[in-house]
């Protein structure tokens, strides 16, 4: 079963937003509620940062009907591109919201958390799609990856062994929930072990700090929140002592720069754990409860999943020497299905059975893997040396004048791809050559960025990670 908690349902805390919360038993009731509207096929929800999104993505799983998860930000042609790919029979949405366009067509079911039923429906198969959910589409049109109930059972099941995650762990966050982090990991997640899960709504450090120091247990955050809270408490030394408090702080969806590692661990005396995982897949790799918790790096693969790195002829790197860099590939029960309605992208990204991820990465002796950058924006090709943008990232972390930093290739006559950076400075603004010389120094000349613009801030999408493709 998805979740066992809500066959043998109690009257503990299972989603809590704010001063609005559901008990096992309540949820259970409203899934079933829920259950009874619902027919076959798909359903879209409108997934805004409410108890009753999370309300009515349990109540379609446990019709076995596919969930759609929608954006609230989502533009008017990607919606429509949505709708028409998905083609859902109707949207499940919070009482008294306005839908926009194509979703107002749908049939709307408000979910009341008032009404409920008894008795939920028979489980559906394991193979079963869970949901689809729609890619950035960077390169064309999102694409819908389908995602079966035997992926998140399976990958919930290996996180839970690799965070020593129990029913006894209250999970905070204030992660968008209608992407795999904030709905499959943050929110499933707890409810699959028993657990609850405390949602923020939107993030601030006091309040997370505040749950820290009192019934949450674990945290999960992506890097712009870490960056926030690191701030924050160092300069706040009651905030720190507050988080000190966790059993466990993860991060993800983008890598963790090692500034941000070093400020959060001398404050806190925590170390965050890192996690590397994306749609197709769920989380592949991480760093282990009581492992190493190396900067940089997202640790091993998790228990079911096969991990393996390949150069550019297709050929697996045998190296784990930490610097030899091939492109990630996957294997294991927590592999998606297909990408909707695109059996070509779908047979494109498979290679010998295994998923083509498209980020790069090196490994080390003991196997901890090192994310590097994506093939198609974070891996620079100049002058016959292959290099990772983060590396030189990091780099220029470490320069007191830098806030935050992007570093891309663009086009060169002579070295094929020029190193760019984009920084966000601090009060004193350092000079461009300053940089350079600074990374020079750290890494080796070849890796320098050759030009390097000042901005006031940084193209990121909502789960903090920089979109490259948007840099000036």
């Amino acid at each position: 079963m998805l979740l066992p908690a809500l066959a043998d349902p109690t009257d503990a805390d299972a989603i809590v937003f704010g001063d609005r919360r559901l008990t096992y038993r309540e949820l259970a009731g409203t899934a079933a509620a829920i259950a009874k509207r619902l027919g076959g096929g798909r359903v879209a929800v409108w997934a805004t940062p409410t108890i009753e999104t999370c309300a009515a993505v349990v109540g379609a799983l446990a019709a076995g009907v596919a969930v759609v998860p929608i954006n609230p930000k989502v533009g008017e042609r990607e919606l429509a591109h949505i709708l028409a790919d998905s083609a859902p029979a109707s949207v499940l949405t919070a009482p008294g919201v306005e839908l926009p366009g194509g979703l107002a067509e749908l049939e709307r079911l408000d979910v009341d958390l008032s009404v409920r039923s008894e008795g939920l429906p028979p489980e559906a198969d394991e193979e079963a799609p869970a949901f689809i959910v729609y890619t950035s589409g960077t390169t064309g049109p999102p694409k819908g990856v389908v995602m079966p109930r035997r992926a998140i059972a399976s990958n919930l099941d290996a996180l839970a062994a690799a965070w020593e995650w129990t029913a006894a762990d209250v999970v905070t966050h204030a992660l968008p929930i209608f992407h795999v982090h904030g709905l499959v990991v943050g929110v499933l997640g707890p409810l699959r072990r028993g657990g609850a899960v405390h949602h923020l709504g939107k993030f601030s450090s006091a309040v997370a700090a505040a749950e820290l120091a009192g019934p949450a247990t674990m945290m999960f955050g992506v890097p712009t929140m870490y960056h926030r809270l690191a701030a924050d408490v160092e300069a706040d030394p009651e905030l720190a002592k507050q988080v000190a408090q966790a059993r466990l702080l993860v991060s993800g969806s983008a890598a963790l720069p090692a500034t941000c590692h070093s400020r959060i661990s001398k404050a806190t005396g925590q170390q965050i754990v890192e996690r590397y995982g994306m749609t197709e897949t769920l989380m592949n790799c991480s760093v282990r409860a009581w492992g190493e918790r190396r900067p940089g790096t997202v640790g091993t693969p998790v228990d079911g999943v096969s991990v393996r790195l390949v150069d550019d002829a297709g050929e697996v790197v045998s190296a784990s020497d930490d610097a030899t860099i091939g492109e990630i590939e996957v294997r294991g029960p927590n592999l998606f299905l297909e990408y909707l309605n695109r059996p070509d992208a779908t047979a494109e990204a498979m290679h010998d059975g295994w998923f083509r991820t498209g980020d790069m990465a090196t490994r080390a002796a003991d196997g901890y893997i090192r994310i590097v950058g994506r093939r198609a924006t974070d891996i620079i090709k100049s002058g016959g040396f292959k290099i990772g943008a983060g590396e030189i990232e990091n780099a220029l972390l470490e320069h007191p004048g830098v806030v935050e930093v992007a570093v891309a290739g663009r086009p060169d006559d002579d070295l094929g791809e020029r190193i760019v950076a984009w920084v966000v400075a601090a009060e004193v603004v350092p000079t461009a050559e300053e940089l350079i010389e600074h990374v020079a120094r750290l890494l080796t000349p070849h890796k320098r960025p050759r030009a390097v613009h000042f901005v006031d801030s940084l193209p990121r999408n909502e789960l903090g990670k920089v979109t490259k493709r948007a840099l000036p």
